[in-house]
């Protein structure tokens, strides 16, 4: 009887060894799959970086052109009301181009701002509102 708990126990060892290198066995292609897994996304990660500071880069040169354009276009609103009050006539466009946008017609114009008809045509034409295409 000794000797079958001894042959038992054997098998048992012998068994527990081979259930213990299948175990390392897994535990290394584990590992192998999780740091194959950990290189796809650090490159991941490094891809994603770059597009994030292409994308900063091109964010930071948009707010240095809006900056110049608002430096540009600030002082137009003056010089606008400066040239209205230089040329009178020209004070009579600028009121007919209002007209036209409250809905005026070109006799309308004619009577209101002094225009001639080919003026008043033209105005029309100019800033007439245009249809929205779908």
């Amino acid at each position: 009887m000794l000797v079958a708990a001894v042959a038992l126990l054997a098998v048992c060892c012998a068994g527990l060894l081979a259930l213990c290198l299948w175990l390392m066995r897994a535990q290394k292609a584990q590992a192998r799959l999780q740091a194959e897994r950990e290189a796809a996304h650090d490159q991941r990660i490094r891809e994603l970086g770059k597009r994030l500071d292409a994308y900063l880069s091109g964010s930071v040169r948009m707010g240095e052109e809006l900056q110049e354009l608002r430096r540009l276009v600030a002082p137009l609103p003056d010089k606008l009301s400066q040239m209205e009050q230089r040329d009178p006539g020209s004070l009579s466009f600028t009121q007919a181009a209002r007209l036209i946008g409250m809905g005026a017609s070109i006799e309308d114009l004619t009577q209101a701002c002094g225009l001639t008809q080919a003026e008043a045509e033209l105005m029309s034409r100019l800033h007439q509102p245009r249809p929205t295409k779908r």
